[in-house]
């Protein structure tokens, strides 16, 4: 019985890949110092899974900023207005992920979506019609060297053909059979040069197949892998997650592949497509260990699923790269009864092991495992699951209906056409964090940290006036992260000291952990939204995540469903909101950024397993609201396009969408679908350094109002503020508010 993992987490135990990167931005290291960093950082991982008895390892899991884009380096996918710009290779790198505006050049960063149903974020490649793909950069071979120069034989990774493929945009009139036959070619080399450097196995990512494929995209991965595999001697393995193949099964165990990666945690059919049939010549690759969440496996349940499968030809490993968890449990402070539940990555790599000496027959590990399970984790709160209960229809429906609430806001806020605000955060500076870490180590007073926040909502408050924002914001210098601090005020969350996880290039987030039934104890935002209201008569904003959001940004309990526990949090944002309205916040801001990241993958399953409690659970958090009481909603990068009636169902007033990384596509759906609420379309990206022009923005309005009504537009960044500078923010507010005034002239 052999081990292994897709991938592991990158950014290191102390997340030392997030501030070498930044020194590099910063300019404090050469793009040289930077690669040694890395090399030095990869050694230390591959020589830790090693030790921790996994026996095969991947490489090329690495990245700087992501693997995707890792990818279309590596292949010279790189689009023309980036291409001819005379940029180093890693100028060109970054300017794809982050944008790139100095001497050489001033382009926009490639846009960013979600990873399949991960908070992970991918940069989308391009094809153009001049895209010649060839076989460019040496990363992984590099990385597959240095691994065997350390003694250790590793099995390169990288996203396969089909899947790149289908996460790329295409630019109107490129040839797709071209495109693909160079992929092919290209793929083709990358097998043979590997095998000549003395590869056994290459891994190819192909997690598109886990959804719904036409019989069109079905003959495409076949064509590809028939041409592809023939005459290669090097062992593939071809490597799904996040779902079933059930739609590809046939196909994939049909197709001279050496090995098959199946994820038997989220593939909720997976265990009867392999019973039904698994080529005896062929490994089976079995994820059994959850790649996503933190809790400990129940080996009980695993060697149930397994107990038929010929073990001769079974090779464990993670449901998927164990990017998506927190490095390691050493680093916590958890007491020791509470720790024991949670497996972080170097602890799933001690599960496989125990898991495959299990089933050589040591049985150990299995009592150990299993007096764990027999205990009782928490003590149930009985008024939260009552209230559950309890819950009937009306409980999810805001009245008056949507067209008479307009009308009423319409006359009581009297805002002009084309209103501005942001989406909540100022920039979170190193004073300030400084200053919330003394405030939690009890360093500084309740009275000098609270005249401290005072002092900064003051500052912005002003600032905001002075340049003209209708609807302001007092910047949440209080808050940490948009779930944890509302977790952190919430009982039934546990949260980690160490617990990072990759969210996109060099943002790193620390998801709180569900641990039991979850109630409000007590007011979360009341005090900051109205002080910060006193000290303006505009409107200010009140700021809070959404219950959707804060389950999908949380590790959730694997012991009830995620409708129960949403409903729970939905309950205790619904007396926040409350609060906030009673003490004269006039327009709440309920964020959902997450909304899209559980919804399945399979459209089949959208509204039966998601939609149909997910878009309640929103209207659960403000359906006793006053009509007078405008409530705003957020979403950024994911495709929303798609569930466009379902947020329309969310019965919001106004709903804010990132869409300038997306060149606003969104905005063809909501004119089609008829979309009944206000709308604010990010008008420009705020997770790139560059600030817009005036006259870029002003652009941006008008394709904005080619398709919104006036009467229907917001304006607004794409995100919140917090994890950019302080000149580049207020450079590109102004500039904001002032094409907003020039196009108020010209209409």
């Amino acid at each position: 019985m052999r081990t292994t993992i897709i991938g592991f987490p990158r950014i290191g135990e102390n997340r030392e890949l997030k501030f070498a990167t930044e020194k590099y931005f910063s300019g404090e290291l050469s793009s040289e110092e930077l690669e040694d960093f890395a090399k030095d950082l990869r050694q230390k991982h591959w020589q830790l899974i090693k030790e921790s008895g996994i026996d095969e390892i991947p490489s090329n899991d690495f990245s700087f900023y992501d693997t995707t884009l890792d990818t279309t380096c590596l292949l010279n996918i790189v689009p023309q207005e980036v291409a001819k710009l005379n940029l180093t290779d890693t100028e060109r790198y970054f300017a794809l992920a982050r944008g790139y505006q100095g001497q050489k050049g001033d382009i926009k960063a490639r846009p960013m979506k979600k990873w399949f149903n991960t908070n992970y974020h991918y940069i989308v490649p391009k094809f153009e019609k001049e895209t010649n793909i060839f076989v460019s950069g040496d990363k992984l071979f590099k990385e597959y060297y240095e691994a065997k120069a350390l003694g250790i034989d590793t099995r390169p990774v990288l996203i396969g053909p089909f899947t790149l493929l289908q996460l790329s945009e295409f630019e109107p009139g490129t040839d797709r059979k071209k495109i693909t036959d160079q992929l092919i070619t290209a793929y083709g080399e990358i097998l043979d040069k590997l095998k000549d450097l003395g590869a056994e196995w290459i891994q190819l990512d192909e997690p598109s197949l886990v959804k719904d494929l036409t019989t069109e995209e079905l003959a495409e991965f076949k064509a590809i892998y028939e041409r592809l595999l023939t005459d290669q001697e090097i062992k593939v393995l071809l490597q799904t997650y996040f779902g079933d193949i059930r739609d590809a099964y046939e196909t994939v165990i049909n197709l001279p592949f050496a090995g098959i990666g199946l994820d038997f945690v989220e593939g909720r059919k997976t265990a009867e497509l392999v019973a039904q049939g698994f080529p005896k010549d062929k490994i089976l690759f079995a994820g059994v260990v959850n790649g996503k969440n933190i809790w400990r496996n129940h080996y009980q349940q695993t060697i149930e699923t397994l107990k038929d499968f010929d073990q001769k030809k079974l090779i464990l490993t993670t449901s998927c790269s164990l990017l998506h968890v927190p490095f390691t449990t050493e680093n916590e402070v958890f007491p020791d009864e509470i720790k024991q539940h949670f497996a972080f990555a170097k602890e799933k790599l001690t599960e496989l092991v125990d898991l495959a000496t299990i089933l050589a027959g040591n049985r150990e590990a299995l009592k150990d495992n299993q007096a764990l399970f027999a205990k009782t984790r928490f003590t149930e709160n009985q008024a939260v699951q009552k209230k559950i209960r309890e819950l009937t229809e009306q409980d999810y429906t805001r009245k008056p209906a949507f067209q008479e609430r307009e009308a009423i806001q319409k006359q009581a806020f009297d805002f002009p056409v084309l209103p501005t605000t942001t989406i909540g955060s100022f920039p979170q500076t190193r004073e300030v964090k400084l200053t919330r870490a003394k405030y939690k180590r009890q360093e500084l007073s309740q009275e000098a940290y609270d005249q401290f926040i005072a002092q900064q909502i003051n500052e912005w408050l002003n600032w905001q006036e002075k340049i003209g924002l209708d609807v302001l914001v007092h910047g949440e210098f209080e808050r940490n992260d948009m779930v944890e601090y509302f977790g952190q005020n919430l009982s039934g969350y546990l949260f980690s000291k160490n617990g990072w996880v990759q969210s996109y290039g060099t943002r790193g987030v620390k998801p709180p952990i569900i641990w039991g039934d979850v109630a409000r104890e007590k007011p979360i935002t009341v005090k900051w939204s109205t002080y910060a209201q006193e000290q303006t008569d505009k409107i200010v904003k009140g700021m809070l995540t959404g219950p959707v959001t804060i389950l999908n940004w949380s590790f959730p309990r694997e012991d009830i469903s995620l409708k129960d526990s949403t409903l729970q949090i939905a309950l205790a944002i619904q007396e926040e909101v409350l609060d906030l309205e009673k003490n004269g916040i006039r327009v709440i801001q309920i964020d959902e950024a997450a909304l899209r990241e559980k919804l399945p993958l399979r459209k089949t399953d959208w509204y039966s397993e998601y939609l149909d409690w997910s878009i309640p659970a929103f209207r659960l958090v403000h359906s006793k609201v006053q009509p007078t009481t405008q409530v705003h909603t957020h979403m950024c990068y994911s495709e929303f396009t798609d569930i466009i009636p379902a947020i329309d169902q969310m019965d919001a007033d106004v709903i804010s969408f990132e869409a300038s990384r997306s060149n606003l596509a969104i905005l063809d759906e909501l004119k089609a679908q008829n979309f009944r609420t206000a709308v604010g379309p990010g008008v420009y990206d705020i997770h790139s350094p560059r600030v817009p022009s005036v006259n870029e923005i002003k652009e941006t309005i008008s394709k904005i109002l080619a398709k919104v009504p006036l009467e229907k537009v917001w304006i607004n960044p794409d995100c919140g503020l917090k994890t950019r500078g302080i000149p580049e923010t207020k450079a590109s507010l102004t500039n904001m508010t002032e094409a907003v005034k020039q196009v108020r002239k010209d209409l």
